[in-house]
């Protein structure tokens, strides 16, 4: 975490027997799975299946009915709040919204983290924020509102300010959702590129197979009919391979069952 080393021959995120409930209703049980370091891990199903309510459980957002969740082996849903706190410093979040505060320019919404966690005089902030903005292409952008730019940029300053505290694991929130093809295919490009340049672990919610595909290179897949996951792996792997004719059929969107018509 952040003021302790990471070891990378460890997994960075260890999920283990996690039941998500509300009250008495079971929206996922059993689900273990590791994401490595330096991975693009995909959490991917259908709607409803619980994507990002999972998301919600691994930033501590919502707390598990049963199991933990660990960082580099220290378990994050036992920890103390202050310890909790501290771990929280080394994730970034970026929601399907951007979440960005419209009354704020990008530099400023990227400074708020920066100022309530870091003492850094603003000067120094202002820098930072805009060398984030930089990294995502925004160079320029500091003092534009929001909604004086469009959804592809407004997603785009959500990763600088997601990044603003340097963090070793980014989670995103349906990422290409709401944008055109092209800006979608540009933001995964940034992903990896940011994966890269920082070393990061990424956690991505998504069911846009583009995405899916070009991004990710681990996943697991969440069946809202039996509560549990019900595959692992490359995502190409099960497309191609996964004995699961339900996970074949969502990775190609009924390719094969247009493919089988058609030779019948």
């Amino acid at each position: 975490m952040a003021d302790r080393p990471h070891n990378s021959a460890m997994p960075h995120i260890t999920v283990r027997d996690l039941t998500m409930a509300f009250g008495s209703f079971v929206v996922m049980r059993d689900l273990n799975f590791v994401v490595n370091h330096g991975d693009v891990f995909i959490i991917m199903g259908g709607s409803g299946c619980g994507k990002s309510t999972l998301l919600r459980h691994l930033v501590g957002l919502i707390e598990p009915a049963e199991g933990d969740i660990s960082y580099d082996g220290f378990n994050f849903t036992e920890a103390a709040p202050e310890e909790r706190e501290r771990m929280l410093r080394s994730f970034g979040i970026l929601y399907q919204s951007g979440a960005l505060f419209s009354s704020l320019t990008l530099a400023e919404n990227i400074s708020l983290p920066l100022g309530e966690f870091t003492g850094l005089p603003p000067a120094q902030i202002r820098e930072i924020a805009a060398l984030k903005l930089a990294l995502v292409g925004l160079k320029g952008f500091e003092d534009y509102y929001p909604n004086q730019i469009s959804g592809g940029m407004q997603k785009r300053a959500g990763l600088a300010r997601a990044m603003a505290l340097d963090p070793q694991v980014l989670f995103f929130d349906e990422p290409s959702a709401g944008l055109d093809p092209i800006s979608s295919r540009l933001l995964d490009d940034l992903i990896l590129d940011l994966r890269d340049s920082l070393g990061a672990t990424i956690v991505v919610v998504t069911h846009e197979l583009a995405s899916i595909f070009t991004i990710g290179d681990n996943s697991i897949f969440l069946d809202a009919d039996t509560r549990t996951m019900i595959a692992q792996g490359d995502p190409k792997e099960l497309r191609d391979h996964c004995p699961d004719a339900k996970v074949r059929r969502f990775l190609t969107r009924g390719a094969e069952n247009k493919v089988a018509t058609q030779n019948g």
